[in-house]
């Protein structure tokens, strides 16, 4: 079975490093200023010859309270004045755009991110929705995967509805953690009742697919509240589950600050933490996809894992990596063709820059031909848990062996340490590795000995 997991403390305790979490090869770490608008059209441009399928995604900042936990992109502000604004320029940009692709164009995934996407008021969504309507291909037909963020404080069952009316069929839900001192610890008071009164509306309204994102290692969790929470969680029944590690980095995400950091649990509560989640949702039915999330058996994204087809790309795992991926608002990444680019992190910025009708892009990267050959390795090891030297040789044309062999001693450490199995064919990652996976890649980042490691969060 492709979801077996075995828990190795040690071999964790050796491998568990700090490093990227391989949305993008190269990771956003290397993205420089010298990339541009110029780059982004010329993009556009091959994107609209090749009619390639899209990957909408729309970055919302807005959140009326903060999470003290929270490294997202995000203005604080209670004042839904802030949005309109903000909205006149995106829908500056979604024009800007739009017509440099072709309009046959199929956006076959669309996806709001934030901050609170919700934090917009009903007619603020319907505006944005038209705008997304009137200069996209979107899917008329509930064919495509079409998903929000979901704060269930700012959602009630109107806000569901209108929604579904929208075009939405996904939902992705913040929930974190059920026990009220976590709660207070972190700044974000949830009640189970709410939670689940979103989860209902959902259901009701035929979301096809409702995610529920959980994060281990907040101050005041202890693994016998937090398994509290995962057996709340399951007998919710969520069609996938992220369940991710709390990176405590204040020097680098302010409101981390408020975080008493005595009061976060130690590394071996950390472990005993995740490996119950694992066996309770392993119990429950739950397949591990890999990098912290979980799925239902007949979830698109462990149908694809069994089929092959996997892939990850800045909205992490996905069935649409083949898209050309169009960010749209502050911070939104564009991934098209082998061009990666960024807009702007600073909100004042981004809005002035559009208001002069120029694009906010103001970073990126692009992807040289070693790149391309690694990014290629690093997806299959992380989407599917084995590579075939075969395929690679192939497709770019070299000896794997040969252009890879300064790693082979520490492939070959790996192997004898029981991560991987190795041979002159393939790499298989073995259950004991599974977990371990984003360690296996690092070994094929050309990037990361260059790399401040305090970056990065650990592996486990």
């Amino acid at each position: 079975m492709l979801d077996a997991i075995r828990w190795d403390t040690d071999l964790i305790r050796r491998y568990d490093l700090s490093g990227p979490r391989y949305t993008s090869y190269p990771t956003a770490v290397q993205f420089t200023s010298q990339v541009g608008t110029f780059d982004l059209f010329h993009a556009l441009r091959d994107s609209r010859k090749a009619l390639r399928p899209l990957s909408v995604y729309v970055h919302v900042p807005f959140c009326a309270n903060i999470c003290y936990y929270c490294a997202c992109n995000k203005v604080i502000t209670k004042d839904r004045g802030r949005a309109l604004p903000y909205l006149q320029r995106l829908e500056q940009e979604i024009q800007l755009i739009a017509c440099h692709l072709d309009p046959t164009q199929k956006v076959e995934q669309l996806h709001f991110g934030g901050g609170t996407p919700t934090f917009l008021s009903h007619d603020e969504l319907r505006q944005l929705m038209a705008q997304l309507r009137k200069h996209f291909n979107l899917l008329d037909d509930d064919s495509g995967d079409y998903g929000i963020e979901i704060d269930p404080r700012e959602a009630d069952w109107s806000t569901m509805g209108l929604l579904r009316e929208l075009g939405f069929n996904r939902v992705s839900i913040g929930l974190q953690d059920l026990d009220p001192a976590v709660q207070r610890a972190v700044n974000r008071l949830q009640s189970l009742e709410e939670t689940r009164a979103v989860i209902d509306a959902a259901r009701t309204l035929q979301f096809r697919s409702i995610n529920i994102d959980l994060i281990y290692g907040l101050p005041r969790q202890t693994p016998e509240n937090f398994a509290r929470t995962v057996d709340e969680v399951i007998a919710l029944q969520p069609d996938r589950l992220s369940v991710f590690n709390y990176a405590h980095l204040p020097e680098r995400f302010m409101p981390q600050r408020r975080i008493n950091s005595n009061e976060l649990p130690t590394p071996a509560q950390k472990l005993e933490m995740l490996q119950g989640t694992i066996e309770q949702l392993t119990k429950a039915g739950y397949r591990y996809i890999g990098m912290d999330h979980f799925a239902l058996p007949d979830d698109e994204l462990a149908i694809a894992q069994e089929e092959s087809t996997l892939q990850r790309n800045f909205q992490g795992y996905t069935t649409h990596g083949h898209c050309d991926l169009i960010g749209l608002g502050v911070s939104a990444i564009s991934q098209i063709g082998d061009l990666y680019c960024q807009n702007t992190s600073d909100l004042n910025l981004y809005q002035n820059t559009l208001a002069s009708a120029q694009l906010a892009t103001n970073r990126g990267l692009l992807c040289n031909a070693d790149d391309r050959l690694r990014r290629a390795v690093i997806q299959q090891l992380i989407c599917h848990f084995s590579l075939e030297f075969a395929g690679i040789e192939q497709a770019f044309n070299i000896d794997f062996r040969g252009y890879f062999s300064e790693l082979w001693p520490q492939l070959q450490e790996m192997a004898q340490d029981g991560l991987i199995e190795l041979d002159s064919e393939r790499i298989t990652v073995l259950p004991a590795g599974r977990l371990l996976v984003r360690s296996v890649c690092m070994v094929f980042d050309a990037y990361l000995e260059q790399q401040n490691r305090q970056r990065f969060s650990r592996v486990i």
